[in-house]
C-alpha cells in the first residue's frame, strides 16, 4: 500500500456524489473477492466504468495490521473515484478504517449483503440488514468523525422476504446521512434465483438519496433494461465485466485491445500469476472454443501466457 498511496495524497479528492447528479446512469465495478484490485480497476476504468470499489476488506484487521492494510489496499493517482468497502460489526472499528483511509480513498461502502457462512457467522455481511439500528449507528459514527465533506459513506444490502423491512432499513440508514445505497435483489438464501428488480424499484421510489441496481447484469444493454426497471440511479456489475471488463463501452464482447490493455496493466502492476490468468479465462470464455480453452487454461506462467497469446492472436 504504502508505495503506491503515497504519491495519491496530495493529490485532489473526487466526490463521487458528482456522479450521481451527473443526469447520466453511474456505471460501477463492484466489490470482488480477488479480482476488483488495482490493476483490474484500472482497465475497466479504460473502458467507461465510472466508480470502482475494492474487494471487501475486514475494518477489524485493516485497522490492527500495517501487513493487512499493506496486502489488501493498493492505489495510485489514477484510481479515482475509489470506494473501499469494508466489513465490519462495530462503529468506532468501522470508524478508525475510515480514518485511516480517508485520504487515499472518495468512500467507504459498509457490506450488509455479503452471504457466505463465514460473514454471517461472525457479524459481518448480510447478517446486518437484521440489525438496521447497528447499521444506522455506524454510518452516523463515520459521518460524525470524517471531517471531509465529500467523503462518502454507502452501504450494500440484500432484500428481506418482507420490504417493508429493507424499506424501513433503508430510510433509517438515510436518516444516518448515508450517501447512496447499493440493493442486490435478492435474499440472503437466494442465490441464483432471478433478481427481484420490482423490490430495487419500490426501495427507490421509498429514497431521496441515489439508488444503485445490482445483480445478473451481464451486458450494457442488460444495464439499460435494469436502469429503465428499476429507476435506479446507478448499476453496479461483478461477473459481467470479468468476463467483458470494456462491456460498460458497449463491446458485446472482449475486445482483443482489452486483452492486450490488460497485459500491459497487469504486468506493469507486478500482478500474481493466477490473478493474471483468471482474469484472462474469464475474458476469453465467449472468445475462444473448448479445445483452445483445455490449452489456455493449464497453463502454468506469465511467459507460457504470453507466448500462447501472441502465437495465437498476435498480442
Amino acid at each position: 500500500m504504502i508505495g503506491d498511496v503515497r504519491e495519491t495524497k496530495e493529490c485532489e479528492r473526487k466526490d463521487p456524489m458528482d456522479l450521481f447528479h451527473s443526469g447520466q446512469v453511474v456505471k460501477i465495478c463492484a466489490p470482488m473477492v480477488r479480482y476488483s484490485k488495482l490493476a483490474f480497476r484500472t482497465l475497466v476504468r479504460k473502458y467507461c466504468c465510472d466508480l470502482c470499489y475494492t474487494p471487501m476488506i475486514v475494518a477489524a484487521d485493516f485497522v490492527r495490521s500495517a501487513k493487512a492494510r499493506d496486502s489488501e489496499f493498493t492505489t495510485n493517482k489514477g484510481d479515482h473515484p475509489l470506494i473501499v468497502q469494508f466489513a465490519a460489526k462495530e462503529a468506532q472499528v468501522l470508524c478508525d478504517a475510515a480514518r485511516i483511509i480517508c485520504p487515499f480513498a472518495d468512500g467507504i461502502d459498509l457490506n450488509c449483503g455479503c452471504p457466505q457462512r463465514w460473514a454471517i457467522s461472525e457479524g459481518y455481511g448480510a447478517c446486518l440488514i437484521n440489525k438496521p439500528e447497528l447499521v444506522k449507528d455506524m454510518v452516523r459514527h463515520v459521518r460524525s468523525q470524517i471531517d471531509n465533506p465529500k467523503f462518502s459513506v454507502s452501504i450494500k444490502i440484500r432484500i428481506h422476504e418482507d420490504l417493508k423491512r429493507t424499506v424501513d432499513l433503508c430510510q433509517k440508514a438515510e436518516a444516518a446521512g448515508v450517501s447512496w445505497i447499493t440493493v442486490h435483489g435478492r435474499s440472503i438464501e437466494e442465490r441464483h434465483q432471478p433478481v427481484h428488480y420490482d423490490a430495487i424499484k419500490i426501495i427507490k421510489q421509498s429514497m431521496s438519496i441515489p439508488v444503485v441496481a445490482n445483480g445478473d447484469i451481464k451486458t450494457l444493454k442488460d444495464a439499460e433494461n435494469v436502469h429503465h426497471l428499476t429507476e435506479a440511479d446507478g448499476v453496479m456489475v461483478a461477473r459481467g465485466l470479468l468476463a467483458n471488463p470494456a462491456m460498460f463501452a458497449g463491446y458485446e464482447e472482449t475486445p482483443f485491445q482489452c486483452i492486450q490493455d490488460w497485459v500491459d496493466i497487469a504486468l506493469e502492476h507486478g500482478t500474481p500469476f493466477t490473478c493474471f490468468h483468471h482474469h484472462l479465462m474469464y475474458m476469453m470464455e465467449r472468445i475462444t472454443s473448448k479445445q483452445e480453452k483445455k490449452v489456455f487454461n493449464v497453463l502454468s506462467s506469465t511467459s507460457a501466457v504470453l507466448d500462447y497469446l501472441n502465437d495465437r492472436y498476435g498480442v
